[in-house]
């Protein structure tokens, strides 16, 4: 383990070694990969919308049995059940609290006044400076080039924009890999980097190995964004069924969405009435067509099939661009560990300041 330590508000904030975040993937990131993150001295990310309440509940635990260090939970704030999720959250001590939509006020205002940290996930400056407002103590910010849904707004340009608008720590999320990119990130005013695809692609995660083939002999470009999962953008990699997906029609989404999301009613526990109301509160505000929120069940379902079953004929594989650039499956302490080991010898290797 490196002796090297990097210290940013980030770090100060929730007590970890280093200011490298695990992002919470879904179906990814459970309790092996956080606590293996956690360990590395990276802040660990539990991702909690592919679990039930009982499952939650039994992976934090699991992950505190495991490790002494802090870990998060990532939440849908939208999600019906997320009152109960929150707390779970509070009564098991969990540090942070992460958010992949931005949470109400009211929300923050309980997860801080039980002592957790609450980071929202944005793709936008105005949300940003929204969730700063409500009281969020920090805010990850995700470019264009992070897997998932995503923006087109560039990292390199959306990250100075939101450094400069909050007062808060900022951390960068979208084409993240090394310890360069941990000192570029800095450059700009970051607390520290989010990496979602650099974690999946480590001995650590319970990907399965032919998946994590799949990602290793991506180029960049190979990562493509495309609408035909869900109707939103969504960052994977280009595969057969990618294309087949983009070139069926409207009905045949619309039937493949109708049977994904009975899979996943199965599969989370949640009742029709309860996936209704979530689907309401999705629609609500956003100019979301219906088709749009009945395909939002083809994710889950997609993502799961690949990435817990191994199936890349049948599912997505999300993926960042920096997925071209990945060529190894380090454990988690070896990753964060070199990752710092560069940032450290990239600094000390930049130009004394010129004379004045």
């Amino acid at each position: 383990m490196s002796g090297v330590t990097i210290a940013t508000p980030l770090t100060e904030l929730v007590g970890v070694r280093h200011p490298i975040v695990q992002t919470g993937m879904g179906w990814v990131a459970g309790p092996r990969l956080v606590t293996a993150a956690a360990d590395a001295g990276a802040l660990g990310i539990l991702a909690s919308a592919t679990m039930t309440v009982e499952q939650l509940r039994s992976a934090v635990r699991e992950v505190t049995s495991r490790t002494d260090a802090p870990f998060g939970v990532n939440l849908r704030a939208d999600a019906g059940d997320a009152a109960e999720r929150v707390r779970i959250i509070i009564d098991e001590g969990v540090k942070v609290a992460s958010f992949a939509l931005a949470p109400s006020r009211e929300l923050i205002a309980r997860l801080k006044d039980a002592g957790v940290v609450v980071i929202p996930s944005v793709g936008a400056r105005r949300h940003a400076e929204k969730v700063a407002a409500w009281g969020a103590d920090a805010v990850v910010v995700q470019g264009g080039e992070g897997g998932g849904h995503t923006g087109n707004v560039a990292t390199t340009v959306l990250l100075p924009h939101v450094v400069d608008a909050v007062d808060i720590p900022v951390i960068a999320a979208g084409g993240f890999h090394d310890g360069r990119g941990l000192v570029a990130a800095l450059s700009y005013g970051a607390a520290g980097i989010a990496m979602g695809t650099r974690f999946l692609l480590t001995s650590d995660s319970t990907v399965p190995a032919a998946v994590k083939a799949k990602y290793l002999a991506a180029a960049v470009t190979d990562v493509t964004v495309t609408t035909a999962v869900d109707g939103l953008p969504h960052r994977m990699l280009r595969t057969e069924l990618v294309d087949a997906l983009e070139r069926s029609g409207r009905s045949a989404s619309l039937l493949r969405a109708v049977r994904h999301a009975a899979a996943f009613k199965k599969e989370s526990g949640l009742g029709w009435a309860r996936m209704i109301r979530d689907g309401l509160t999705m629609k609500h505000g956003k100019e979301l067509t219906w088709s749009q929120v009945l395909l939002a069940a083809n994710t889950p379902m997609l993502l799961k099939a690949s990435m817990v079953e191994g199936r890349t004929d049948l599912g997505v594989m999300a993926s960042g661009q920096v997925a071209g650039l990945i060529d190894d499956l380090p454990s988690c302490a070896e990753l964060v560990d070199r990752i710092i080991a560069e940032a450290d010898a990239t600094l000390r290797a930049l130009p004394l300041p010129l004379p004045r």
